[in-house]
């Protein structure tokens, strides 16, 4: 078990926010859009080349689960996705893609989990990062629910995120599941669950 993070940067990647944004849109139209963003008290609109604010991402997250209890879990799964694949397309090389899919899943989902871990504080800001297990991670002091309790799940863009990273780079059928959120209990980790289907 390792654990990784800065919890002394406050920062998290860009892609909390960029990837919202256009699910937002396609879901709600671009007033829909802007007017979240406004509410949640979000002047501008990231350029994507830094790090921002944890607390503006974690804002945007809280402002969508605010307005659309229902549906936000699925939005934000959908953001997950989307920051997977802009991983896919602009951080992870080419030759360790195609390495990663040559392997058998176990020790692709070696490889691919410390490489998360490597990379924790992108998305984890604050918090900590906590590898399980190849297939487990644990979020502590997950910044993007800091103060918020609920009797559900919250972190649907996390699990999104590993779900699509692990579908291309390991098993096809792969799903991620969060079984434990730090909403539900204060102070517990949030853990999430890979399980790979055999199609």
């Amino acid at each position: 078990m390792s654990e990784t993070g800065n919890p002394a940067s406050g920062l998290i990647g860009p892609n909390a926010i960029l990837q919202v944004l256009p699910v937002i849109e396609r879901f709600g139209g671009p007033e829909r859009c802007s007017g979240m963003l406004a509410r949640a008290g979000l002047r501008h609109i990231p350029h994507g080349d830094r790090m921002i604010p944890e607390t503006d991402a974690a804002r945007l997250h809280r402002q969508l689960r605010r307005e659309e209890p229902d549906m936000a879990p699925a939005l934000s799964h959908e953001a997950g996705i989307g920051t997977a694949n802009y991983i896919l397309r602009h951080r992870i090389p080419r030759p360790a893609q195609w390495l990663l899919r040559a392997l058998p899943p176990a020790p692709a989902a070696r490889l691919l989990s410390r490489a998360i871990a490597q990379h924790a504080w992108t998305f984890v800001g604050s918090g900590r990062l906590v590898v399980a297990d190849a297939w487990s991670f644990e979020i502590e002091a997950n910044p993007l629910i800091a103060g918020e309790t609920s009797d559900a799940c919250l972190c649907h863009w996390h699990a999104g995120v590993f779900a699509r990273l692990y579908q291309v780079l390991v098993a096809q059928g792969t799903s991620c599941t969060e079984t434990c959120c730090g909403a539900q209990h204060p102070g517990n980790r949030c853990r999430f669950e890979l399980r790979r289907v055999r199609l």
